[in-house]
This record gives C-alpha cells, sequence and structure tokens, in this order.
C-alpha cells in the first residue's frame, strides 16, 4: 500500500464508520476536534493528542488577527490609520508613493506586498530592508486594489505590534490572546509551558525526514532564525523584525486549541473581543469578482481580515466538503503538514484539524484541498 492511500487513510479512519487503521510508517499524526459554542463534540486522533501543539501554519494568521484587534480595540492601533506612523519610516509601493498602506490592507492581502522576497528575515536584520527590495512589491496594482496572498504582510504586522506597544511579538500574543483563554499555545515555542514542549509534534515530509520541531522535550536553543550561532535576543529592539517569532505561521498550538478560538469565533468574541470587531473580520473584506485578484485556481476567492470564506462562489474550488456552505476560518500548509480551523456559523458547530507527513504531490479531487484535508473537515 502506497504512503499517500496509507495517509489518506488515516484521515478517513475518523468519519463514521470506517475502520481503525494501523499506525503508518513513516510517522504522521492526525488529530481532529469537531465541536459547538459550548462544548467539544468529539476527539480522534492518531499518532498525536488533541492537546498536542503542533507548528500549525497559517491559521497562526487568524490567531494573529485576533491579537490586532484587540489592539484596535484598546485605541493602541486603528485599522486605517497609515502603519507608517508606528513603524517609524515610510512604507509605500515605490510605484504608488501617494496610496498609504493599512492594517486593513496587511490582514487582507492587499496591501500590494509579495512574496518575492524572504519572509523569514533572520535575527540582525529588519523589515525595513527587506521591503526596500522592489520585488516585494507588486508594481501593477496598487494597494486595496488587488488580492495576493502573501506571508510577507504578517511580519510587517508583527513590527507594527511591537512598535505600538513597545513589547516584542510572542510576549504580546501572549498576553493578548492565548492567556486570557487559557489555552497553552505560543509562537516558536517561547512562551509555551514546559509540558507543552514536552508534547510537541514533530513536522515531516511524505518521505519521512524530519522537518521541524524535533524537541525532545527541550526548548530550542535559539528560538527565532538566526545567521550565526550568536542568539542574543536581549538586544531585540521591538519593531525592527516583526519575522522573527514567525507571525505567518509559527503559532504552536493543539487541535484542542484551536477548538477554542472557533468557540470564541461562534460567540463572537466570547468578551474578549467584542462582536463588531469579530464581524469585522468576518467581512468579507475582498469578494473575486473575476479580475480583482489572484485566486491561485480558486483556493481565494472571499477573505476578510486574516480569515478565509469557503465557497464564495460556484466559481471557487474551495469548498472542501461540497455542501456549498459558506465556511469561515483558516487553512495551513508548510513543511508537511496540513491544518485547518473552520466553522459553519449557521449551524454553529465547527471542526479544527491537523495532519503531518502529507506529500508535496498529495491527490486532490473536487476542490483545491488534499483528498485528506476533505475527509478530516467533514
Amino acid at each position: 500500500m502506497t504512503r499517500i492511500r496509507l495517509l489518506i487513510l488515516a484521515a478517513t479512519a475518523f468519519l463514521p464508520g470506517c475502520a481503525s487503521l494501523p499506525r503508518p510508517s513513516p510517522p504522521s499524526a492526525a488529530v481532529r476536534v469537531t465541536f459547538d459554542r459550548d462544548r467539544i463534540l468529539s476527539v480522534e486522533a492518531r499518532g498525536a493528542g488533541a492537546d498536542d501543539p503542533v507548528r500549525i501554519a497559517s491559521i497562526s494568521k487568524l490567531i494573529v488577527g485576533l491579537g490586532v484587534m484587540r489592539l484596535v480595540e484598546a485605541g493602541t492601533l486603528d485599522l486605517d490609520r497609515d502603519v507608517s506612523g508606528w513603524l517609524g519610516y515610510t512604507l509605500r509601493n515605490p510605484a504608488f508613493p501617494d496610496r498609504p498602506i493599512t492594517l486593513r490592507l496587511l490582514l487582507s492581502h492587499r496591501s500590494s506586498l509579495t512574496d518575492q522576497v524572504d519572509y523569514a528575515i533572520p535575527l540582525g536584520r529588519t523589515v525595513r530592508d527587506t521591503l526596500a527590495d522592489p520585488k516585494a512589491w507588486d508594481a501593477e496594482h496598487a494597494p486595496g486594489t488587488f488580492f495576493r496572498y502573501g506571508n510577507i504582510n504578517f511580519p510587517v504586522i508583527a513590527s507594527v505590534m511591537e512598535r505600538a506597544t513597545g513589547e516584542r511579538f510572542d510576549r504580546s500574543m501572549a498576553r493578548l490572546v492565548f492567556t486570557p483563554l487559557g489555552i497553552d499555545a505560543c509562537f516558536n515555542w517561547t512562551t509555551c509551558s514546559d509540558a507543552s514542549v514536552a508534547r510537541a509534534v514533530t513536522l515531516r515530509d511524505g518521505k519521512g525526514t524530519v522537518l521541524r520541531d524535533a524537541l525532545r522535550g527541550r526548548r530550542p536553543a535559539c528560538p527565532v532564525l538566526a545567521l550565526g550561532p550568536e542568539c542574543e535576543l536581549s538586544q531585540y529592539r521591538p519593531g525592527d523584525n516583526g519575522a522573527l517569532f514567525s507571525p505567518q505561521g509559527g503559532a504552536r498550538i493543539s487541535a484542542r486549541g484551536l477548538a477554542r478560538i472557533g468557540q470564541l469565533l461562534l460567540r463572537g468574541g466570547d468578551g474578549l473581543i467584542a462582536p463588531a470587531a469579530i464581524a469585522a473580520m468576518l467581512g468579507p473584506e475582498w469578494v473575486f469578482d473575476g479580475g480583482n485578484g489572484d485566486t491561485e485556481g480558486g483556493f481565494w476567492c472571499a477573505y476578510g481580515l486574516a480569515i478565509q470564506t469557503l465557497a464564495a462562489s460556484p466559481a471557487c474550488r474551495n469548498d472542501p466538503v461540497g455542501d456549498g456552505i459558506k465556511r469561515v476560518g483558516h487553512s495551513g500548509e508548510a513543511y508537511g503538514l496540513r491544518s485547518g480551523l473552520w466553522i459553519d456559523r449557521r449551524r454553529g458547530r465547527g471542526v479544527a484539524f491537523f495532519v503531518t507527513a502529507v506529500p508535496d504531490d498529495a491527490p486532490r479531487s473536487r476542490s483545491g484541498f488534499t483528498r485528506v484535508e476533505e475527509a478530516l473537515v467533514r
């Protein structure tokens, strides 16, 4: 039996009526948690537990969005103000120097920034220097006029958060989101408990090669990307490099922790964030009209403030269930992992999942998601 087939069976084993599956080789993990507004409805797991933290990839963006909205509500940030005022330098697309860049545009991937530059910026370098490269910018579309999904937006957002608060991004996210929600989660392992570090899920590719987080119960010697052996964070000035703690994808959180985030969305902020702020995040800010964005083959068709909407149009290929329901949340993909946090607001239910060791060429069927994801999201 092929490895791909084993992974698909590992996912479908969670579905009603499916037989249990022997543990696949190479080692992989799959966890699925369903929930409603008030409780966990089901937990299914193979190779990891519902409380085991994993690098959850781009669902991190949704979590960052919650942190931003808390600062907006506190009056520390403003969605529609030019971010240059916080950054301390003028941030502009050189092709459109009169168009300001705002948090609203950054969170909704309409800033005109692109991933043609490396968004993993090491300690000692700055976001400012990275964005001085003309390749960082879309020279054909002005800010606010075009959607292009770009990880680079989130190091800029994190830099703004750091400048506005004077606090390192990883610590701000713990204070603003994880601690008040009672979630033992973190960015790049800095604020997670020792018990959480001991349960870290190792990420592998489809051949079983270890890619990230083989911690063996120990925190990384350096929690950020560094060019050499030195990892001196005590001299870091908040705001210089918001990429350090991987805001675009570096949240370490369990499937149960993701479910708690989903419940917050279902409850309209759950007292932590105002219902109006949650409504603003859901949006959508952007809906594909045939020419106003890059959908990447129909995967992106509607997007809010760090939140994706599925099945927004029959022309899209982002309905993993195939029932036409406009679920909201976010997907994740990195280092052999696929993940999802999706809620159905009409039914008041949601699902949080991740699966590791998924091959890059994992098969797809009716949607832009892999068959593994389609099985787990149901």
